[in-house]
């Protein structure tokens, strides 16, 4: 090869590693315009335009943390904005919590009986009772076998704002299905705090009714070693506990209720609130602190029946945040969200672009 030829090919090389180089730095720089959601082996990553781990939803049940619970299907770990982890999942005392978590504890599916080619002595109408515990205590409905299945974790959409996420879980009972649900989480940043929109459609196959208890449903679960504290818009909450065998000692309806915890493993203040929606049903919440939880109950007021032609869609706000109740700006995002109908079933996300700093 003479001396003219290998500079050419030198001068070629070069110029392919630079183009490499800045197809690399351009994939990357795009990555970093917006949020991104990864797969890894448990589940789906969501990270924040500058690569920041905000939350992992979980997927696949994982057998290494004593966790008690058939199903997976939650948020955790779910991070403040500098890092620092809100979440716990199975901890020792309740090793059926898992993160941010949805399930209803003492409920049954009434499947209609086929009487059609039945002697004219039978009943006109009957039912098949399927009682579950899909919030895994197992206390006053069976838990094994009723597992709430991942199907799907899509992002819907992402920029340098907010992602939107869908999800699709099936609830089934010795592998049968029962219930379709479908979750939309909306995900910004908000001058220094995470501002989760979770919304769950559920649609069952059969009638689903829920007994009264004092909870069951939506779950928050918090880190649990350290000092802490509950409050609302008003400071500090000196409520007693709530207890689980009486419904009506759960707290009262608020519009939020936020729980801060100051680490122990490193003495870091940080906490989460979640807001309620007057669309919502009746809510009291059963904050018990010695449950480090967050828990507003729509059925602690009375049982409630789930038709399949009339699905039921629950609507939260959860705010995450460093140091201390940041109240005034959680009023404020409690009146914005309240003040919502917007549905993200029904509209699309852009509904949320007014809301955000640009």
């Amino acid at each position: 090869m003479s001396r003219t030829t290998k500079r050419i090919s030198c001068i070629l090389a070069t110029s392919a590693l630079v183009a490499l180089g800045s197809v690399r730095a351009a994939s990357a720089q795009a990555t970093a315009t917006a949020y991104t959601l990864i797969a890894i082996p448990s589940g789906m990553e969501l990270h924040a335009p500058d690569g920041r781990l905000v939350f992992e939803y979980v997927t696949v049940r994982p057998e290494n943390i004593g966790l008690t619970a058939p199903s997976a299907a939650y948020f955790d770990p779910v991070n403040t904005p500098s890092g620092e982890r809100v979440t716990n999942s199975a901890p020792n005392d309740h090793p059926h919590h898992r993160g941010i978590f949805f399930g209803f504890m003492n409920s049954e599916f009434h499947i209609p009986n086929d009487y059609s080619k039945a002697p004219p002595t039978h009943p006109v109408r009957g039912f098949t009772v399927e009682r579950g515990d899909f919030w895994a205590w197992g206390a006053y409905a069976p838990r094994e076998g009723r597992v709430i299945q991942n199907r799907s974790v899509k992002l819907i959409s992402a920029d340098a704002q907010q992602a939107q996420i869908e999800i699709h879980n099936d609830w089934l009972i010795d592998n049968r299905k029962m219930l379709d649900e479908t979750d939309e989480a909306i995900v910004s940043e908000r001058h220094g705090v995470y501002v989760l929109d979770l919304y769950y459609r559920l649609a069952p196959i059969y009638d689903y009714e829920i007994l009264q208890e004092a909870f069951g449903g939506f779950s928050l679960q918090a880190q649990k070693f350290g000092e802490s504290y509950f409050s609302t818009s008003a400071g500090k909450v000196t409520l007693p506990d709530p207890h689980y065998s009486y419904p009506l000692s759960d707290w009262p309806s608020e519009p939020w209720y936020d729980f801060t915890i100051a680490l122990k493993s490193d003495g870091k203040v940080v906490g989460a609130a979640v807001i309620d929606h007057p669309l919502n049903p009746p809510t009291l919440w059963h904050n018990a602190r010695y449950l480090w939880m967050l828990a507003p109950c729509i059925t602690a007021l009375g049982p409630m029946t789930i038709h399949p032609e009339e699905p039921l869609t629950l609507r939260y706000r959860v705010v995450v945040h460093d140091g201390p109740t940041p109240t005034d700006q959680i009023d404020k995002l409690s009146q914005e969200w309240r003040g919502m109908n917007a549905d993200p079933f029904v509209h699309p996300s852009k509904v949320y672009e007014d809301m955000l700093p640009h």
